[in-house]
């Protein structure tokens, strides 16, 4: 599916690369930023904007600072707020009106929560992580979910009950203490990427075609 290149102003910053993708009529776009390790370009990425392409779900993906310099060091947590901010505004404009979300992958979608934590992002109406980074692997902790009780908006996590990077009982712990705002849709045997062994007898795309399917009924909801 095609995706149309665009630049992105971040204030202070500069430009970053961004691509955005639609199907014809959209009922609603996400704004979604990668992880901390691949671009929006990884076929990670690609898969979740053509999924999401395919269930009617409008997709802008758009690149952190260091990723546009070809950096492997994450941007400083402002420096990563600020670009989110820049990406919804840009968002907000291709929409047209039309429900607006955001989110992303593990490090895009914990920089997503700390920026609607700090300010709440015009016109989001709720945040979807696809595997929310609750602690570095080996570290079972909550503190990167500190800042999520001051957002007011829904949010959905889509998370992989075997993810090195959310012990499943802190996890389920951390979305049940957010109460009726959090959602949360556990994928069976799924690791950090969504991988399920193959003893499973699933298939990784059919496991994310699901998870894309939830996020899509769930924005429907919150629209």
């Amino acid at each position: 599916m095609l995706a149309t290149s665009l630049k992105i102003q971040v204030s202070d910053i500069g430009e970053v690369s961004a691509l955005w993708q639609s199907p014809a009529q959209p009922s609603a776009w996400l704004v979604l930023a990668h992880g901390a390790g691949a671009g929006m370009t990884h076929r990670s990425m690609v898969a979740i904007a053509d999924g999401l392409d395919a269930l009617g779900v409008a997709t802008l993906r758009y690149q952190f600072p260091y990723m546009e310099k070809g950096g492997k060091r994450p941007d400083s947590p402002a420096v990563a707020q600020a670009t989110v901010r820049a990406a919804v505004a840009v968002a907000q404009e291709l929409a047209k009106g039309l429900p607006l979300f955001a989110g992303g992958r593990s490090f895009g979608g914990r920089m997503t929560s700390q920026a609607q934590s700090v300010d709440p992002l015009p016109g989001v109406r709720g945040l979807v992580f696809f595997a929310f980074p609750l602690h570095p692997a080996g570290k079972p902790a909550v503190t990167r979910a500190e800042h999520l009780s001051s957002i007011v908006i829904p949010m959905l996590f889509l998370q992989g009950s075997n993810d090195a990077l959310a012990e499943l009982g802190l996890l389920q712990e951390t979305v049940a203490g957010l109460g009726d705002r959090a959602t949360l849709d556990l994928i069976a045997d799924a690791d950090h990427a969504f991988h399920v062994p193959a003893r499973t007898g699933r298939k990784d795309p059919d496991v994310l075609a699901s998870a894309l399917a939830t996020a899509a009924k769930w924005m429907a909801a919150c629209a």
